[in-house]
């Protein structure tokens, strides 16, 4: 079998089991969040954080909830970190310097695990099971809770409340994300993933010294990684590292739970606002645009530019003989388009084009489809500046779902989607003026500004994805990055509920023979054609400067 054939075959074997489990999954969460039942270790977890679940919150609240949480989540997980070399099971590894210690809290509560330390020479098993781990978790199901916040917003009417962040922040974590991600560790550790507390321990004498290995509760972290659209590795090879992905069973495994949530919530989407047929409008978006992404990347990856590549049969240089060109280019671009970071290659690796790719897939917002909850509400809001576009073209007020979309909603919407690409352009530009950041390139010229250039789009669109060849562990890197991660990931939520609590104020509008059909494959393009329109007109000199400048020189 042809490795092309190969790679079209996995791609269509995982888009059959998505679609198999995108109803009952969809179905599911929707039920959940909808639910006006406790299970009772629901009841006990909010005794412990004297909450009431069934409080209503306006968008203030509510927001308060998810930035009071997540201020929390960051000083516990720096903590954790500063005094790692006094807890139990570190393996004898220090305490993390101030910086690396804020640089991977950020990381992993904002969902992004961007990792600029070696995770088998750095962390113990507590930071990584019970710091880490946790907030792989944790960081997953406040995405979900505010992209159901913002489902709530276009689904009510004439109120402002949107739900109790506490009850759906741990309705989506008992019931969706841990059933799951068990399932999902038991089919790694069936697949040859490891599950251990064992310590470091020598595995062999060579010239350069010896060489050691350490074991720990890899598999379950992994199912999480990738179920909660996080990205961390337990090593610093991360889905390259055969403890962590064995075979191309697993590997596909971890794409299927990457992509499971995210496509998923369309059909939640669908059946909150009374109407399954515009979550499939949303869904057919998601899907083309990964499709087509998939199809680019493993054309540029196959392409034969030379006798080495003919050689190799692609762009094989940096990718893991055990899944070959078509794995590794469905598993990054999976990744990138979605907020995951987790790698299988080396992306530094790839063709000029072939990292073009990738990092146009997080500029995009990664909304196809994105993360766990934010893949969501940053395509709604993408959605809302589509119909806006629509209604000017026709001289009509706009509406979506039946909500007005006015000056208040449109300005919210365009704050949302200013915020990432500023925040990665003048990170980029500043990084490229002075003199320091510039000394951790390794590479000069247009491939050198793409290592800086992806390293701020991974961090603001909290993916975590590394270019490779940038050393980021500097404290100019760390603390950049890092506070691009919090911005990145905080700023547009406050946005997103300003959003969703001005639509659940209105009353609804009736549909009329100049309303915009929404529901129809005409909007599904219109929405993709806005996607694609609004992130190249952005980022589009950047990337001529960087991928682009090298894809065409090669």
């Amino acid at each position: 079998m042809s490795p092309v054939l190969a790679g079209v075959l996995q791609l269509l074997a995982l888009m059959v089991a998505l679609a198999l489990a995108y109803r009952p999954l969809g179905d599911y969460m929707a039920g959940v969040y909808s639910s006006p039942k406790h299970l009772r270790v629901e009841k006990w977890i909010y005794r412990a954080v004297g909450a009431n679940p069934a409080t209503e919150m306006r968008w203030p609240a509510y927001l308060r909830g998810v930035l009071g949480f997540s201020l929390v989540s960051v000083l516990f997980l720096y903590l954790m970190q500063r005094v790692q070399g006094s807890l139990p099971g570190s393996l004898g590894f220090a305490s993390i310097d101030p910086d690396q210690a804020f640089n991977t809290a950020a990381s992993f509560v904002s969902n992004t695990n961007w990792q600029s330390y070696y995770g088998e020479q750095a962390m113990g098993h507590v930071v990584q099971t019970g710091g880490l781990a946790v907030q792989n978790f944790l960081s997953a199901a406040v995405g979900m809770a505010v992209a159901v916040a913002l489902v709530r917003g276009f689904a009510r009417s004439r109120t402002g409340e949107l739900g109790n962040f506490w009850a759906d922040l741990v309705r989506g974590t008992v019931r969706i994300l841990l059933p799951v991600a068990l399932v999902g560790a038991v089919l790694l550790v069936a697949c040859g993933a490891i599950q251990n507390f064992a310590g470091i321990h020598p595995v062999g004498q060579f010239p350069g010294g010896v060489q050691e290995w350490n074991g720990g509760a890899v598999a379950s972290q992994e199912a999480i990684k990738e179920l909660g659209t996080n990205g961390g590795g337990y090593f610093n090879a991360n889905s390259a590292h055969p403890f962590e992905n064995p075979n191309g069973l697993s590997n596909l495994l971890q794409v299927f739970l990457i992509l499971l949530i995210p496509l998923s919530l369309t059909r939640t989407f669908g059946r909150m606002v009374g109407s399954v047929k515009q979550g499939y409008a949303i869904l057919a978006a998601m899907v083309t645009i990964w499709v087509v992404f998939t199809g680019l990347m493993m054309w540029t990856e196959f392409h034969h530019g030379g006798p080495a590549f003919d050689i190799a049969g692609g762009a094989l240089e940096g990718k893991e003989t055990r899944f070959g060109i078509g794995a590794s280019s469905i598993f990054s671009v999976a990744t990138t388009l979605t907020s995951t970071g987790a790698v299988n290659s080396f992306l530094s690796s790839y063709t000029g084009f072939g990292g073009g790719i990738a990092m146009l897939g997080m500029q995009l917002g990664e909304i196809a489809p994105g993360g766990v909850g934010s893949g969501l509400y940053g395509i709604l809001i993408m959605a809302v500046i589509a119909v806006f576009l629509a209604g000017l073209m026709v001289g009509r007020t706009p509406e979506y779902l039946g909500k007005k979309i006015g000056t208040r909603q449109i300005k919210f919407a365009a704050c949302y989607i200013l915020i990432t690409p500023a925040l990665v352009l003048c990170f980029t530009a500043v990084a490229m003026a002075l003199d320091t950041p510039a000394h951790s390139m390794t590479n000069s010229g247009a491939h050198g500004f793409s290592e800086i250039l992806y390293a701020y789009t991974s961090g603001a669109n909290n993916n975590g994805s590394a270019f490779a060849g940038l050393n980021a562990d500097t404290q100019w890197f760390n603390t950049t990055i890092g506070i691009a991660m919090l911005l990145g990931r905080f700023l547009p939520m406050v946005f997103v509920l300003a959003l969703a609590g001005s639509l659940a104020e209105q009353k609804p509008v009736p549909e009329t023979a100049g309303t915009l059909r929404t529901d129809k494959p005409l909007f599904s393009g219109l929405l993709v054609g806005t996607i694609m329109i609004v992130a190249g007109l952005t980022y589009f000199p950047a990337l001529a400067l960087g991928p682009l400048a090298e894809g065409l020189a090669s």
